[in-house]
């Protein structure tokens, strides 16, 4: 377990991290939430004493990571997959990592195999591309065999095939009772990992809470109808107190109601209907509805670009003959010949 109490960090007059107290706890998959600049990145440091907080704690199992023997057996990392050795071999970087942990060499040949780079496990990690390089950061966290592990952006530069993986060995790594905590700004692939939220804005705690409660509780969940007997099936849902509200498209939307119980309040009245959908926001809209008043970072649309200004009209080659007496005399030199 992962336990943060009044953790806050300053850099000069800007407070990056405020009094954040929360737990990361074993056999789940935790995301880690938040706008840019709101604490994150800084966060994750201060875990792993990379950055000394002004003020609170973080403990791993109880422990500061400073006083952690061997710490890649306790927590795996990734932070930056560019922080290797270019010049070394995939599997001379990840040599290097488990001979300071005392971890055995055949755990090297272990965790490529993993990732899928033991054919290229002689190659120096420089010429790498961006995919390459993330799956040796999660490599390496995965070293010490650990039962916490912390990932940064972890799908960042993966091909379909490599998120799809990295997705499933998080989940499969939870469900063996480690501890996962990843942050991300990929919320489509959030939603589709983390079982629990941690999210943060200015480096204040927004929200601690299961993915599920979180966006039912910052987004809007509603029904669509959709029938040919619209009038009849506004005046039934009136008839049963049910508010409706048409839109453009000629549906109605009905706000808190279950789809299942519309369907048999319809039934009843022999009422067809080409549409009954239950609609749910996205865990990218309930994050958007959480952190509006927590966005540092506001971008802007350009202003719109003019449109470009008419060619000029100039005289075919060989001078002016028939470009008629109206251009002749609208560009007429100081000598008043044609110009």
């Amino acid at each position: 377990m992962i336990e943060l109490d009044g953790l806050t960090k300053r850099f000069g007059r800007k407070l990056a991290v405020d009094q954040l107290s929360c737990q990361v706890r074993p056999g789940m998959v935790t995301g880690f939430l938040g706008p840019n600049g709101a604490g994150k990145s800084t966060t994750m440091r201060m875990m792993l004493d990379l950055d000394n907080p002004t003020g609170g704690t973080v403990r791993i199992d109880g422990r500061r990571y400073r006083d952690l023997r061997e710490p890649l057996k306790y927590i795996g990392a990734l932070l930056d997959a560019k922080a290797m050795h270019g010049g070394r071999s995939a599997y001379d970087n990840l040599l290097c990592l488990a001979q300071s942990n005392r971890i055995p060499r055949s755990r090297v040949d272990e965790v490529l195999d993993t990732v899928g780079l033991s054919a290229v496990a002689r190659k120096k990690s420089k010429g790498f591309s961006l995919g390459m390089g993330q799956r040796l950061g999660i490599a390496s966290a995965l070293l010490g065999n650990p039962e916490i592990l912390m990932f940064d952006e972890p799908v960042n530069g993966l091909d379909p095939e490599g998120i799809h993986w990295i997705r499933n060995l998080m989940k499969t790594l939870a469900a063996e009772g480690r501890t996962i905590f990843v942050s991300s700004h990929l919320m489509s692939e959030m939603a589709l990992t983390a079982d629990h939220l941690i999210v943060i804005g200015q480096g204040r705690l927004l929200a601690d809470t299961s993915m599920a409660d979180f966006i039912h509780a910052n987004s809007r969940s509603f029904v669509r109808m959709r029938s040919p007997q619209q009038e009849r099936l506004r005046d039934v849902l009136h008839e049963e107190g049910v508010a409706a509200v048409a839109t453009e498209d000629g549906a109605l939307e009905i706000d808190g109601a279950d789809a299942a119980v519309l369907g048999e309040l319809a039934a009843r009245h022999q009422l067809v209907l080409h549409e009954l959908s239950p609609q749910r926001a996205s865990l990218e809209d309930a994050f958007m509805q959480m952190t509006a008043g927590s966005v540092e970072y506001h971008a802007h649309s350009g202003p719109a670009e003019e449109p470009p200004a008419p060619p000029t009209r100039q005289p075919p080659p060989g001078g002016r003959p028939g470009w008629g007496e109206g251009w002749n005399r609208d560009h007429r030199g100081s000598d008043g010949k044609g110009v």
